[in-house]
């Protein structure tokens, strides 16, 4: 009985000890399980969730529609260039005026009381020449006779010389007195239609102040140029001699024909575009300086890639977008934009259409950082 109970005794320890090694078994299977799951769980939050979208690529075309902006084909401010009060003006907004045409008069008496004394310095500076040159002959003569040394002739004739000197000073002062005195008459520089005046009568007029506004804008509007940006991608299909078709809001359903004149010939670093110049003949005077136009090139257009103007990321090297790479990490990819239409822009390179794009990048985001795309959700309808 002793041994048969020994046995049992024997047999229930060692099923103990094998339960209790598959409960600690289980216990470190389940805690080893749940450190994995935890690791898994940070790793996962430590990469970035992401929206991602798709470019959205328009239809080819036979034409690129680009802004471009009009301007007068001569444009000059007026400045005073004499101290003074507007006394009158001649000319006002939107009167055609003719070269050398005067548009105002400025009252300058400082000018005025300057000129006088001057005018009497020359007199007295001429006068005291007059004097010298009569000496200076008179000594000359006396010379010839040994009447007086060469010492005292020359004298004189130095003293003649400081007095022509002085009078010829004096006579430019007075030249320059009267040429100040000019400016206080406002031409025109060229035949054209007024633009702005922003003298009023009696108001005090200030020469060279940087500050000031112009007096008079004149703009020559027989000819408009028309300044536009093409994208570097287009650049090669414009040229010299190239026609456009120029359009602008207030005349829909109207199109005038614009020739490339000149093209600035490098690419703006900043933008990625060439600056190219037309121009339009607006004999009717169509077209307003300053105003806003589309311009339509006839060159093949492979299709605008639109972007939502919220996936755009502006930094100091410029702007660009963040893609989603092949290996589930961020790839900065700078691009140009051609158009900004407000809530989407048209990207002109930097982007192929297919790349899957992160709307809303963070601004933490760098180049390698690893991404995990979440699908939009599709916008809901508004309720009507």
């Amino acid at each position: 009985m002793s041994d048969l109970r020994d046995r049992n005794l024997r047999r229930y320890g060692i099923g103990a000890g094998v339960v209790a090694l598959a409960i600690v078994a289980i216990g470190i299977g389940t805690r080893v399980m749940a450190d994995r799951e935890l690791a898994d769980v940070a790793a996962d939050n430590d990469i970035q969730a992401v929206s991602v979208i798709k470019p959205t690529r328009g239809a080819e075309s036979d034409g690129l529609m680009l802004p471009g902006n009009v301007q007068a084909f001569n444009s000059a401010a007026l400045y005073a260039r004499s101290n003074g009060f507007m006394r009158r003006w001649l000319a006002d907004i939107g009167d055609n005026v003719v070269a050398g045409q005067t548009l105002a008069i400025i009252d300058a008496p400082d000018i005025d009381q300057q000129l006088v004394a001057a005018q009497a310095d020359y007199q007295t500076a001429a006068a005291n020449q007059s004097l010298a040159q009569t000496t200076a002959k008179r000594w000359e003569a006396m010379l010839a006779k040994d009447a007086v040394s060469k010492q005292e002739t020359d004298e004189k004739r130095g003293d003649l010389a400081a007095k022509r000197a002085v009078a010829n000073a004096q006579a430019a002062n007075v030249q320059r007195l009267r040429a100040l005195q000019g400016f206080t008459r406002i031409t025109a520089p060229f035949a054209g239609v007024v633009t702005q005046r922003n003298a009023q009568i009696g108001a005090l007029i200030v020469a060279g102040n940087a500050a000031a506004q112009p007096i008079y804008t004149v703009a020559d509007v027989h000819r408009m140029r028309i300044y536009v940006r093409v994208p570097q991608g287009f650049s090669g299909q414009i040229r010299q001699g190239l026609h456009a078709r120029l359009t602008v809001p207030e005349y829909p359903g109207r199109s005038f024909d614009a020739v490339l004149t000149r093209t600035a010939g490098a690419v703006d670093p900043t933008s990625g575009t060439v600056l190219v110049e037309l121009q339009v003949a607006n004999g009717d005077r169509a077209l307003k300086p300053g105003s806003f136009s589309q311009v339509e090139f006839p060159v093949h257009n492979a299709g605008t890639i639109s972007l939502p103007a919220s996936a755009l990321m502006v930094r100091d090297d410029g702007t660009s977008v963040a893609i989603v790479g092949a290996d589930g990490k961020a790839r900065i990819r700078p691009v140009t934009i051609t158009r900004d239409n407000g809530a989407t822009v048209e990207i002109g390179t930097g982007l192929t259409g297919t790349e899957r794009v992160i709307d809303s990048p963070p601004d933490s985001i760098e180049n390698g950082d690893p991404v995990r795309p979440v699908a939009v959700p599709p916008a809901t309808p508004a309720k009507g």
